[in-house]
């Protein structure tokens, strides 16, 4: 079953920017994920309750994650794409605090995956 709704996937240009959404509320730890074909599922982007946020090398000072409490929606903007940034997007949650490295196995809820796909 998807557990987690997520919106805002679409193709963009390299140098482009996307917004991905995430219904979600109630949970104290947050997570973008994502997955590119043949590739092993990457940790993006995390978020506790109390607004701490920890990034992959990869996408630091490009993506921001953010929270909408008052609406129950996490963000994940993405600034400065590259088609190294193309992949299947996932949204992961779980009402345990977040560990000291973002691991999937941590996160007993999911989305269903959104596609990302930057053109050079």
């Amino acid at each position: 079953q998807v557990q987690l709704v997520e919106s805002g996937g679409g193709s963009v240009q390299a140098g482009g920017s996307l917004r991905l959404s995430c219904a979600a509320s109630g949970y104290t730890c947050m997570a973008w994920f994502r997955q590119a074909p043949g590739k092993a599922r990457e940790g993006v982007a995390r978020i506790d309750s109390d607004g701490w946020t920890s990034y992959a090398d990869s996408v630091k000072g490009r993506f921001t994650i953010s929270k909408d409490n008052a609406k129950n929606i996490l963000y994940l903007q993405m600034n400065s794409l590259t088609p190294e940034d193309t992949a299947m997007y996932y949204c992961a949650a779980d009402q345990r605090s977040c560990q000291k490295t973002n691991v999937a196995q941590q996160y007993n809820y999911w989305g269903q995956g959104t596609q990302v796909t930057v053109s050079s």
